[in-house]
């Protein structure tokens, strides 16, 4: 099993994982920081950011963090892809965050 990424801005979701097995004491911790940690390393062996520079690369994993969370995550990502076009925020290359949203739901089988 490949290692999982621990650098930015993978951190973001194992922190995210920390946070929610903190705050939910209705879920295994365990098996939720294992969640959040095998997304890091699909996010990162699957390349899903490598089309992004550093500043959208945390923008799109801080985004994920938050749908991962919501009661349907692929709804959520898929519902996030299609609004960034229309509103790219902060983004420097908002087709190429909207390609790594859809690329997550496809990778992630949501």
């Amino acid at each position: 099993m490949a290692a999982v990424p621990t650098h930015p801005p993978y951190d973001l979701l194992l922190a995210t994982g920390e946070q929610v097995a903190a705050a939910r004491h209705d879920v295994d911790p365990s098996m939720v920081r294992e969640i959040f940690g095998e997304a890091a390393t699909l996010l990162h062996d699957g390349l899903v950011l490598d089309g992004l520079d550093e500043h959208d690369q945390r923008l799109v994993v801080e985004a994920l963090c938050v749908d991962l969370c919501a009661s349907d995550p692929g709804a959520a990502i898929r519902a996030r892809a299609h609004a960034v076009i229309a509103d790219p925020g902060d983004l420097h290359d908002p087709d190429e965050a909207r390609s790594a949203y859809l690329t997550t739901v496809t990778l992630f089988g949501i």
